[in-house]
């Protein structure tokens, strides 16, 4: 019974299969439900929403499904690099980014102040809401929220993308750890070391953490069909957390300029880069991501992202797609399923074959 994991019974799912929280609103309630309803944990990500939003989409989530199913949040760094960026950095950020600006004309903008959600108040919502699973990218809770979510028997779990991760979640006692290697989509959740020096790939990553570590272990990054999910349940995962496979479909959030970019029948090429948001993320590789890739001049996130945003609407408006972020993981197979019911039946299916 491939499909019976520690994992799958922690979180009260069928199959073990979830799909990955996508942050920036490409979240939708639709997906979460119709993965949850299907047996595999749906999962939202909250980074954006405001506590009251919180709120909002939960009830919306409940009204659509009685299965289990996830919501996940940003853990703020200790030591905001936002608080040291000077104007003299900024200065320096225009210069660099001029011709781009220019190409497009598209006027300079001021040095923005991007307001980011309170994430105390954040979790207070998600107490409150006592989703079936919580989980955390980018750092972990402290112990007084970890606390409180056992005491509401929330699951909880964390992300890591090195085994010193993965073993300090472990420690301060997190249920799952999902060991995220380098092929994942979106933003790298690297927490100890910076995100460029946590790059393991996915399968040697598991090695690592389900060697050293007793807590469940969740195998993320470049995994897009049941084959993968068999191989990494045989290396001794619990479960798989798929996110670009799912980011394709109708269900979720994402534009149909961007999923259209998935499906392309193509072998998509990514790129891991600063230029977009000031975050390392895996993106699909475009030109503009490739001359960047190793740009020494990006502000911290959320001030990269706000400062690129009016050359982000023009660049799309001008069908200069170049400019543009789209996010995906490096998958293992060209994508082709357009509804949730097609991806999980086809993930269900290859996986009880190769098991």
């Amino acid at each position: 019974m491939w499909n019976k994991t520690r994992a799958s019974e922690l979180l009260r799912i069928k199959y073990p299969i979830i799909q990955g929280p996508f942050g920036g609103k490409y979240s939708s309630v639709k997906l979460v439900s119709s993965v949850s309803n299907l047996g595999g944990l749906g999962s939202f990500g909250l980074n954006s929403y405001s506590p009251e939003e919180i709120l909002k989409i939960d009830e919306d989530i409940k009204r659509s499904t009685d299965k289990a199913y996830m919501l996940n949040l940003w853990v703020p760094f200790k030591d905001d690099p936002t608080n040291s960026f000077e104007k003299k950095d900024f200065d320096a950020l225009k210069k660099a980014f001029t011709p781009y600006f220019e190409q497009l004309k598209v006027p300079l903008p001021e040095m923005p102040n991007p307001k980011t959600q309170n994430f105390e108040l954040q979790v207070e919502s998600v107490l409150k809401a006592r989703p079936h699973v919580a989980s955390f990218i980018f750092g972990i809770p402290s112990k007084e929220i970890i606390l409180e979510l056992k005491k509401r028997g929330i699951t909880s779990m964390a992300t890591a993308t090195t085994l010193d991760e993965a073993v300090m979640i472990e420690e301060a006692g997190i249920d799952l750890v999902i060991a995220s290697g380098s092929e994942a989509g979106g933003h790298r959740a690297s927490f100890m070391k910076s995100a460029d020096e946590s790059l393991t790939c996915t399968r040697l990553l598991i090695h690592q953490v389900v060697d050293n570590v007793s807590t469940p272990v969740i195998a993320a990054g470049g995994i897009s069909n049941g084959k993968d999910i068999a191989d990494v349940l045989k290396l001794g995962a619990g479960a798989a957390q798929i996110g670009t496979a799912f980011l394709a479909t109708n269900e979720s959030n994402a534009s149909d300029l961007h999923k259209s970019k998935l499906l392309t029948s193509e072998t998509i090429k990514t790129d891991l880069t600063k230029v977009y948001t000031g975050r390392l993320a895996r993106v699909i590789s475009t030109g503009f991501s490739k001359e960047n890739n190793n740009i020494k001049i990006t502000a911290p996130y959320p001030i990269q992202s706000a400062f690129l945003s009016p050359l982000r609407k023009a660049a799309i408006e001008q069908n200069k797609l170049d400019l543009v972020a789209f996010y995906s993981g490096q998958p293992s197979t060209t994508l082709k399923y357009k509804s949730v019911q097609e991806l999980f039946v086809s993930l269900k299916e290859e996986a009880s074959k190769y098991s």
